[in-house]
């Protein structure tokens, strides 16, 4: 865990429920394991992207141990305004890994949405929209502890198949505090089923704090009709950015000169190799042939992918 952040003046960060008074909808990197991270939060700040979230990170293990709070967590002065998003399933954990980070990140979310088999094992993410007065108890024991007007809480949930449950949760954690809630439109159970906008619309008709669309955004265009369609106040997107980090600049594709600041950042934060691939072979995707993808794809070096680049591509 980086201590850059301190550097920051507290008045020269933007607080991010600010951002939601701006009378323009928020555009929002979500959390996404192993992507989003400082170099790529770095990546989208630079084409309007107005909030970043880090990847989950498990609360207990970043509470317990100095080595999981230096591989999970990295920042700097520039990583503002910053969400930091745990899981979690106990109140006190939730609290102290909060209090660790404040001074670094502008605010906390718990994941209340991930469907993947270990988190719901474990009691962590999309099992927690069925618990809702334990969501209430933690985002409660949050703002006991943590004395600083300006940061926030908020939580990110998957819907139920009985909308009404949904509501009742989303109002539940408005009562304890919550700065703002993050839907995205599936249930547990849906993966690539189309997202429902219309319930998201229905929360944020039944809610006075500010509420985040999420689901199958791809391009700006997307981001606006959601945003029509939704009223939501925030629009935040996964997919969509890894494929076209500067979509929220209203590129249709990734522009060269994007992959170009993606090669100069990923190699200045000393991306590991993995990372810094995966990340062009997402951004490359849509403008590159298939046999321009075989090879690129199996490139196992740094070295060997910069000089790819510059041989096909000029950079």
């Amino acid at each position: 865990m980086t201590g850059d952040g301190r550097e920051t003046k507290e008045c020269q960060r933007k607080i991010p429920m600010d951002l939601f008074h701006s009378g323009q909808f928020v555009k929002i990197c979500a959390p996404m394991v192993r992507y989003s991270k400082l170099a790529f939060r770095t990546l989208v700040r630079k084409y309007n992207c107005d909030l970043c979230y880090t990847p989950m990170i498990v609360a207990a293990d970043f509470v317990r141990s100095a080595k999981a709070r230096d591989s999970e967590f990295t920042t700097n002065k520039g990583d503002h305004p910053l969400i930091v998003q745990f899981a979690a399933k106990e109140a006190q954990v939730l609290c102290d890994a909060a209090r660790i980070i404040c001074p670094f990140a502008d605010g906390i979310d718990l994941n209340c949405g991930c469907p993947q088999r270990w988190a719901i094992s474990e009691g962590y993410g999309a099992c927690l929209i069925n618990k809702p007065e334990l969501v209430k108890d933690m985002v409660r024991h949050v703002w006991s502890q943590i004395n600083n007007p300006k940061f926030s809480v908020s939580i990110k949930i998957r819907i139920h198949e009985d909308l009404k449950r949904t509501v009742d949760l989303c109002q539940k954690a408005e009562a304890a505090g919550v700065s703002w809630i993050t839907v995205h439109g599936r249930s547990i159970e849906e993966r690539h089923q189309p997202v429902h906008y219309d319930a998201i619309k229905i929360i944020k008709q039944s809610m006075s704090i500010p509420i985040v669309a999420n689901g199958d955004i791809k391009t700006l265009k997307d981001a606006e009709n959601v945003h029509h369609l939704t009223e939501a106040d925030g629009i935040m997107v996964a997919r969509g950015l890894l494929a076209n980090p500067a979509m929220f600049a209203g590129y249709e594709e990734t522009p060269f000169q994007c992959i170009q600041d993606w090669v100069d950042i990923a190699l200045e934060h000393g991306t590991p190799f993995t990372c810094f691939h995966h990340h062009l072979m997402y951004m490359m995707e849509r403008i590159t042939s298939k046999q321009e993808k075989k090879v690129f794809n199996v490139l196992s070096s740094t070295s060997a992918v910069l000089d790819y680049l510059n041989d096909h591509y000029g950079l």
